[in-house]
C-alpha cells in the first residue's frame, strides 16, 4: 500500500514537471531567435533610391524595393531585391554551432554563403577581408544597406541604398 501510493505521487509529480517544462520551453526563445531578433529593425516592406559609386563618384541610380521578413518562427530572415540593375532573394540565419551569422544570397546567377556579424547595431557581411556589406537604420529611420571594398586601408562604397519603410 506504501509502495502504490509513493508511486501514484511519484507519477503524479512526474506529470506536472514535465508539462511545466513543455509551456516553460513553447513560451521561451531559441538562442537562434534571440540573435535573430536584433535584425528585427529589417523587418518591413521598404522602397528607395538605389545608388552605384565608381571612384567615389556616382554612376548610376534607380529605384529599388525591398521586402525583409521573418520566416520559420523567427529562425531565419527572408530579404528579396528587386530594382533594374538587380533581382536578390536572400536568407539570413543564426547558426549556433559556429556562432555566427550567414548571408545566403541567391540570383540568376548563382547563390552563395558568406558570414555575418551584428555589431554596434549594424548587420555586417563578409565577402572576404575586403568586401563587406553593411544594413543599418539612419537616425531618420531609414533602411540602408551599402557594399564597400578596401582599397589602400580605405574602405570605399560602391553602392548604397537607402529606403522608407512603406504605410
Amino acid at each position: 500500500m506504501i509502495y502504490t501510493k509513493f508511486s501514484t505521487h511519484f507519477r503524479i509529480y512526474s506529470y506536472i514537471v514535465i508539462i511545466l517544462f513543455s509551456v516553460n520551453s513553447g513560451f521561451s526563445q531559441t538562442v537562434r531567435q534571440e540573435k535573430m531578433e536584433k535584425l528585427s529593425y529589417l523587418v518591413g516592406e521598404w522602397i528607395g533610391t538605389s545608388t552605384i559609386y565608381k571612384n567615389d563618384s556616382i554612376t548610376k541610380q534607380v529605384p529599388v524595393f525591398e521586402n525583409v521578413s521573418f520566416k520559420l518562427d523567427k529562425n531565419i530572415i527572408t530579404l528579396d531585391v528587386y530594382s533594374e540593375l538587380i533581382q536578390l532573394h536572400t536568407i539570413i540565419y543564426y547558426d549556433e554551432k559556429d556562432e555566427k551569422y550567414y548571408y545566403n544570397p541567391f540570383s540568376k546567377n548563382g547563390a552563395g554563403k558568406y558570414p555575418g556579424e551584428y555589431k554596434d547595431g549594424k548587420f555586417i557581411v563578409w565577402f572576404n577581408e575586403n568586401r563587406r556589406l553593411i544594413f543599418s537604420l539612419t537616425p531618420e529611420g531609414y533602411f540602408q544597406e551599402y557594399g564597400e571594398k578596401l582599397e589602400n586601408g580605405i574602405w570605399h562604397k560602391y553602392f548604397e541604398d537607402v529606403l522608407k519603410k512603406t504605410p
